[in-house]
């Protein structure tokens, strides 16, 4: 009997990439993708060893999942990043060029 490919492996794979890719997108985009690569990973190698010798791709659904957990870490460090960023400078400066650059300055001189 003929190995089928396993579903949702390699859906894992690329969404574990694209969340990497786009952790630079504010952590909005990428975070997402590393908990459906996660999700889909888990969800694909139960069903492999459910059933070992039907399937074959299992490495796909790994490696997506181990992609999804380090894609969600470095969009859940991006978006940390960016609310210390908010705390540091302020809500309302974002909106006031000059209380922003006087915010800046200030944090510069410390």
């Amino acid at each position: 009997m003929e190995r089928q490919k396993l579903p949702n492996a390699t859906t894992s794979l690329v969404l574990g990439i694209c969340s990497i890719i786009t952790c630079c997108c504010y952590g909005i985009i990428g975070l997402p993708l590393g908990i459906g690569a996660f999700i889909t990973g888990q969800k694909a190698i139960k069903l492999n060893n459910q059933n070992p010798d039907t399937y074959e791709g299992v490495n796909n659904a790994n490696i997506g999942k181990i992609l999804g957990i380090v894609g969600i870490i470095f969009n859940l460090v991006v978006i940390a990043v960016i609310i210390y960023a908010l705390y540091l400078v302020g809500w309302d400066a974002l909106s006031n060029p000059e209380l922003m650059q006087e915010r800046m300055n200030e944090l510069q001189n410390r």
